[in-house]
């Protein structure tokens, strides 16, 4: 790929509209100061969280043509019909996994000639990913599974997240809480979604726990505890706990889940589930007389998923809904004192777009600018790239039929 000059921030055009951005105006002028040949043109937007105004501000240029943009760098999948051919861009496009809605997006890509390198593979020589908003995600969706909890006892009604201009906002809200029962706060995880929410009970002063004493002692205040897969997971063979193995060859193991739900009131999932890998519980787990849990935070939000009273997502405006465990119905939120209430809004990041656009934007900057600009020897890029001069590339060879 030739050294790109002229970088273009695309306007975000899924319905409803993200308001998130892939640089932030700040970073857009570091980026020109630490690239001199480099510039970046913005596209106006009305919804985007950084106004154009902000950008226009610091001397960068804000236009509507993108096409002498040799990158272009959006957020989520761009509307086909905007699609300009023979362009590299970069964004979230949803097509590794053959996800039906966006077959028509990559068979476009590949029509056009456009180079697609999709930030969820962007992998550094461990193969961790190097950008993600899912800090973001397990920020929002601790905050969301409290308000859901006050809410739903009548505790207290904070402001939503979305409501908030950023964290420093969101943080005078949770500070109000003052009326939280002694109940017993659940994570599962030990990724950068668990550590998200975790930073937002510990900013909050709740009291974090050991496993041991989150199971087997009475508290006079709210906890939590964190549970990492081995905490709620074993192998069915009754081999040792092995966590690359259970990564590798998760059908062998089943969950040991059950020992929490007698004590635990709140349930935030933060944990990546395998398909292969087994549920936390199921719905009849879900009916006995001993299930205490009354409010889930599905932060990953796999539908029929880890959490199998997860079965639709929500939405920013309408966060949560009922599960009823006598029937399996879904009712209405908050509607009735012994159903389950599920808080599983699908894109958490978009409620503190500031927050999350800056995070982001600093992760671009220091990962992927450089072996955009210099040069990938390492391989970052290419192992990104799903399609490249009217090709999938081999790693994605698997996706013909799915086009075709």
């Amino acid at each position: 790929m030739p050294h790109p000059t002229l970088l273009g921030l695309l306007r975000e055009g899924r319905t409803p509209p993200d308001r998130r951005v892939a640089l932030t105006p700040k970073k857009c002028v570091e980026l020109q100061d630490a690239y001199p040949g480099l510039r970046v043109r913005v596209q106006p937007s009305p919804t985007r969280a950084f106004s154009d105004q902000e950008y226009r501000d610091l001397g960068l240029e804000v236009q509507e043509d993108m096409t002498p943009c040799d990158v272009l760098l959006g957020v989520k999948e761009v509307p086909v019909e905007w699609l300009l051919a023979g362009k590299t861009y970069f964004f979230f496009s949803h097509t590794i996994k053959q996800q039906p809605r966006n077959r028509v997006l990559l068979q476009t890509i590949l029509q056009k000639d456009i180079t697609l390198i999709d930030y969820e593979l962007l992998t550094n020589a461990a193969g961790e990913r190097v950008v993600a908003f899912g800090h973001w995600a397990g920020i929002v969706g601790a905050y969301n599974g409290l308000l859901t909890y006050g809410l739903k006892h009548g505790l207290f009604a904070l402001k939503p997240a979305w409501q908030c201009v950023d964290m420093e906002d969101m943080e005078e809200e949770f500070f109000k809480v003052k009326r939280l029962p002694p109940i017993k706060i659940a994570i599962t995880g030990s990724g950068r979604v668990a550590q998200g929410a975790l930073e937002v009970l510990g900013r909050m002063g709740i009291r974090r726990v050991s496993v041991y004493d989150y199971l087997y002692l009475d508290f006079n205040e709210p906890v939590y505890t964190q549970l990492r897969s081995s905490d709620y997971n074993r192998r069915r063979d009754g081999r040792v706990w092995d966590t690359a193995n259970f990564h590798h060859e998760p059908a062998a193991y089943e969950s040991t889940f059950a020992k929490y739900v007698p004590v635990t009131d709140l349930l935030i999932a933060c944990a990546y589930w395998d398909p292969a890998a087994p549920r936390l519980f199921t719905e009849a787990d879900a009916q006995s007389p001993d299930f205490k849990i009354d409010t889930v935070a599905d932060v990953t939000c796999d539908v029929n998923g880890s959490i199998p009273l997860t079965q639709r997502s929500t939405t920013i405006e309408e966060p949560a809904f009922d599960y009823d465990p006598a029937t399996g119905a879904l009712v209405a939120p908050y509607s009735q004192p012994n159903t389950i209430t599920v808080m599983a809004v699908d894109n958490l990041p978009c409620e503190l777009p500031r927050n999350a656009s800056r995070d982001f934007s600093r992760q671009l900057l220091d990962q992927v600018l450089p072996p955009l600009v210099a040069g990938d020897p390492a391989g970052v890029l290419a192992r990104a790239t799903i399609a490249a001069g009217g090709r999938l590339q081999p790693r994605f060879a698997y996706l013909a039929d799915y086009v075709a």
